[in-house]
């Protein structure tokens, strides 16, 4: 080696070393420094790499249903805020066997809820649709691509069940659910038992209450006997086949009716909902919640991908407990099965499709403003004479089962001076008050073209133009009201509005043994 190869030698390893006091040389420390770094860097990797793998999975976990099984007939946007229809399978395929789910091969909904997220995203309600409840089931597309005819009159679950696949058929239960409500859904959820029974375990269990003791004759009154004792009188907390069980008892407790078992899923989902927000939205607590429910969860196109539903959960984290409030669909007994009540579920659907509370409060929703118009449940100002037609188009419903009652007021309009644009068969036939829905700008020609029905209410939507929707009022007596006339006054009819559903609506933060049951 030459003079200036150890000289090299000893410069290089001189950056590497320092003299101690005793005048020996010292290692440095750039070995351990750079040692750390690339420690730390691994770790950067692993954890990326299980935060990727983790999305890998929860994405392999997602099942979707097909969006060309949704009507091309759909309700115009809201005022603001987002629709998620909530559908509880209790199909037998796969796991579900094992779980209890419903009898043959065929996937049945057990229980349904229409969710509206409020436009400030500080409000949510949830509507429970009785699966027993009387509806008309618009077509819907069959697993052979043929699409059913309409089907009237039959029980809402059975919209869940067209085309007998053991998944069932969700796009046309949310089919069912725009024709019945007018509100457009936004995304359709479906969670099977395992699903539901793998989400209480993944957040320890949720507290619940009984009103009394439950024996396994409760549960199935098949077996003609009151068999062992299942859960104890009072407050608890249930996970897995017993919150199951919780769910779908419906024997035993209050008049043993599905209406009565609607209540207590209601409070246990608010009860799920206070777990989930006191653990925190973090994700300790939303992603092996995710990895539960993603494993037996069919979505729809829209919630395809983990992060489309984490981001989803994330939209809710602001939801105050009391300001989010479940209600049944307004309601009454018709034989064995359920009707409709009219017009309180008319107006419930208003406020959800202009993003108002249940108490009437303007939500905060884009698209609308808390000038946008009066709670359907209020008239337009009374005394008042109409205002000339000139230069109003308007398109016209007939929401009754009256036939011809569109024209005749088609032509009625056209005489006052309006423009009418179309005439239709509105999506229900059960209007009680002819209502006319507006859009942004269109108040005032609206007002105009309310003043001429004696039973007229306003409702703002994301409706382009101005739609009256005739009701039976106007069917009594079809004729509008001439511009020299004062409309006399139309008082809401008493103990059906909106204000009613607000007084018995059920907030997730209420006492878990409170309003259990119905009877």
């Amino acid at each position: 080696m030459t003079a200036s190869s150890h000289k090299a030698v000893a410069e290089g390893a001189g950056r590497n070393v320092r003299k101690g006091r005793d005048g020996r040389a010292v290692r440095g420390r750039r070995r351990p420094l750079r040692t750390a770094g690339v420690i730390a860097v691994s770790l950067l990797v692993l954890i990326a790499a299980g935060a990727g793998w983790f999305y890998f999975k929860l994405n392999g976990n997602i099942t979707t249903f097909g969006a060309e099984g949704v009507s091309p007939q759909r309700p115009a946007e809201g005022a603001g805020g987002q629709n998620v229809l909530v559908i509880g399978s209790d199909s037998r395929a796969g796991g579900n066997s094992a779980l209890g789910g419903g009898d043959g091969d065929v996937g049945r909904s057990d229980t349904a809820f229409l969710l509206h997220i409020y436009g400030d995203s500080k409000h949510a309600v949830a509507v429970s649709i009785p699966r027993d409840t009387l509806v008309d089931i618009p077509p819907c597309r069959l697993p052979s691509g043929k699409w059913t005819a309409p089907q009237h009159n039959v029980m809402f679950n059975a919209a869940f069940s067209v085309g007998e696949s053991p998944k069932g058929n969700p796009a046309c239960t949310q089919n069912t659910v725009e024709k019945l409500s007018g509100v457009r859904v936004d995304h359709t959820v479906v969670v099977d038992f395992e699903g539901f029974s793998k989400m209480t375990s993944a957040v320890g269990g949720v507290p619940v209450c009984l009103p009394k003791d439950i024996y396994q004759g409760d549960l199935n009154p098949n077996r003609h006997s009151r068999g062992e004792r299942i859960f104890a009188k009072g407050p608890q907390t249930v996970s897995g086949q017993q919150a199951l069980d919780y769910v779908r008892i419906r024997h035993g407790i209050g008049d043993n009716s599905d209406i009565g078992r609607i209540q207590r899923q209601q409070a246990f989902v608010g009860s799920l909902i206070k777990k989930v927000k006191d653990q925190g939205f973090n994700p300790g607590t939303l992603l092996p919640l995710a990895n539960a429910a993603t494993q037996s969860m069919t979505v729809d196109p829209g919630l395809d991908s983990a992060d489309k539903l984490l981001s989803f959960a994330m939209s809710l984290k602001d939801i105050d407990l009391h300001n989010t409030k479940f209600v049944t669909l307004p309601w009454r007994y018709q034989g064995e099965r359920v009707a409709i009540v009219h017009p309180a579920a008319d107006a419930l659907w208003a406020d959800i499709k202009a993003d108002r509370t249940l108490d009437g409060t303007y939500a905060g929703g884009a698209g609308a403003s808390p000038s946008a118009g009066p709670s359907p449940s209020s008239s337009p100002d009374a005394g008042t004479a109409p205002g000339t037609g000139a230069g109003i188009s308007v398109v016209v419903y007939n929401g009754t089962t009256t036939t011809g009652l569109a024209a005749r007021a088609a032509e009625q309009l056209r005489s006052a001076g309006f423009t009418v644009t179309g005439t239709a068969t509105a999506r229900t036939q059960h209007h009680t008050a002819t209502t006319v829905e507006y859009g942004a700008g269109k108040e005032a020609e609206a007002k105009t073209v309310a003043a001429r029905f004696r039973d007229a209410r306003l409702v703002p939507t994301a409706t382009a133009g101005v739609h009256v929707v005739l009701g039976t009022g106007y069917a009594a007596d079809p004729a509008i009201v001439s511009s020299g006339a004062s409309p006399a006054a139309s008082p809401s009819p008493p103990s059906s509005g909106a204000s009613e559903i607000a007084g018995s609506a059920r907030s997730a933060d209420d006492n878990i043994c409170s309003g259990l049951s119905y009877g």
